[in-house]
């Protein structure tokens, strides 16, 4: 098994800290310049639809103005197996080539491994993560609850052999959102829908 180096010493001006209340608004606006409303879409986001992120893993960079990256890991149940489910990972334009969606990966799968998780999986381009030690050989036995790229399937483990025994399907298993912020991404669905169809 390939193991990430989780160690980032590059220096920068940017800053990364777990998220707070007060960078909702930035994160989602990056979010939407970044990967548009089509990010609802995705099969992975219906692991994350009306969950909470795992407790202290979820991180937002700051250049002292601006969000300017994003990264979450959610709460899943693979195959029978807890752990997680990272992504969106994002940067804004005006950072991309810097290394920050590195700095995000490493501080993110570093939280993770000390508060002791043993997984995770994501969906996304196998050369740019298999450098933080993700593989598809570790997701060979899994399914997601809806279409995805099998080459873009990928695994970590934290823990040597944590995937040896998931098999099956991958489902929801964080905290649900409040009501209230249910509500609000539902109404921003159907406002996208409907924006969609009038197009």
């Amino acid at each position: 098994m390939t193991h990430a180096v989780f160690s980032d010493l590059m220096p920068s001006t940017v800053s990364i800290a777990q998220e707070a209340p007060a960078d909702m608004a930035g994160r989602e606006a990056l979010l939407e310049a970044a990967l548009g409303p089509a990010r609802h879409r995705k099969t992975s986001a219906r692991l994350r639809a009306g969950r909470l992120p795992a407790e202290g893993l979820a991180f937002t960079a700051h250049d002292g103005i601006h969000v300017v990256g994003t990264i979450r890991l959610w709460h899943i149940i693979a195959g029978g197996v807890p752990a997680l489910l990272l992504g969106p990972l994002a940067v804004a334009k005006s950072h991309e080539g810097q290394g920050l969606g590195s700095r995000l990966m490493r501080r993110a799968l570093a939280e993770a491994a000390f508060r002791g998780h043993a997984a995770v999986i994501l969906v996304g381009d196998a050369p740019y993560y298999q450098r933080f030690g993700f593989s598809r050989s570790l997701t060979e036995n899994l399914i997601l609850p809806g279409p995805v790229e099998p080459d873009r399937f990928l695994g970590l483990e934290l823990k040597p052999g944590a995937l040896s025994d998931a098999c099956g399907l991958v489902v929801a298993a964080g905290e649900r959102a409040p009501a209230a912020n249910r509500a609000a991404r539902s109404q921003s669905g159907s406002r996208d829908r409907l924006e969609r169809k009038a197009a």
